[in-house]
Formats: C-alpha cells, structure tokens, sequence
C-alpha cells in the first residue's frame, strides 16, 4: 500500500505533524494512527475470511478468470493481427526474395522450412512496474 513512500517523505510527514499538531499532542496522534490503521487490517483480513468461509470451493473459480485476465497484461495486439491476417507468414508480400537477397535454402523457402519466426518472450511486468511505452500504438 505505502510501497512508493521513502524514509525522505515519512521524515517530512512527522516534522509537519510536530509543527502543526505540536510535540504535546503528536504522540497521542500517533497511537491513534496505529490503533486506526491495525483495525482497518483486521477488519480486511477478517472479510477475505469471511468470504473464503461463505464462499467455499467456489472462490478458487472465481479467482481464475482474474488470473487469466491478469497474464493478458502482456499480450502483444500487433503480433496477434499479425499472426491472424498472415496465418504465421514471416514474408507475407515477398520482400525478402527480391533479387534472390532473401534466404533460402534452395527450395525457394526459407531456412526454418516455413514456420514463422517465435516471438521474443518477454519477461513479464513485476508489481508497480509501468508498461513500455508505444509510440505507434498511441
């Protein structure tokens, strides 16, 4: 939850909570933070039990399709238009063999006996990490 809060942001907080609360009162504010913040813990964690208790089996079904949705994050819509309008082509329009430039390896097809190239599999994102940019796409 407070992942992107640094020691720098934390040191600025108390130094404006002593200035406006002042140091008789910023102790009592503080515990009333943690007692606050462990409340709203054990509420949440209380919930999710609750939910997995009322649930039952059915929970892992419906967690599921939130994990297939969460693997599409890296799916690649150029490649999958690509793929779908050239039935795998690396070559679709013939450019490579203009001029006998292309590779071929004597039968007119390429190297890899006509199976398209893979694609590079890309690691997937790590949590809080931001999705590459594509200016194209834009």
């Amino acid at each position: 939850m407070f992942d992107n809060i640094g020691w720098g942001e934390i040191l600025v907080l108390i130094v404006a909570g002593l200035f406006i609360l002042g140091p008789e009162r910023l102790p009592e504010a503080a515990a009333w933070l943690g007692r606050t913040v462990r409340k709203i813990r054990d509420f949440a964690t209380g919930a999710r039990q609750q939910l997995r208790e009322e649930v039952g089996t059915d929970f892992e079904e419906f967690r599921k399709p939130i994990e297939d949705l969460r693997s599409l994050r890296n799916f690649d819509p150029k490649y999958a238009v690509r793929q779908h309008l050239f039935d795998g082509d690396p070559d679709p329009l013939g450019l490579n063999n203009i001029n006998g430039t292309g590779p071929t390896n004597g039968t007119g097809t390429s190297p890899t006996g006509g199976q398209p190239p893979r694609p590079q599999q890309e690691e997937p994102l790590r949590p809080g990490e931001k999705p590459p940019v594509d200016p194209d796409a834009t």
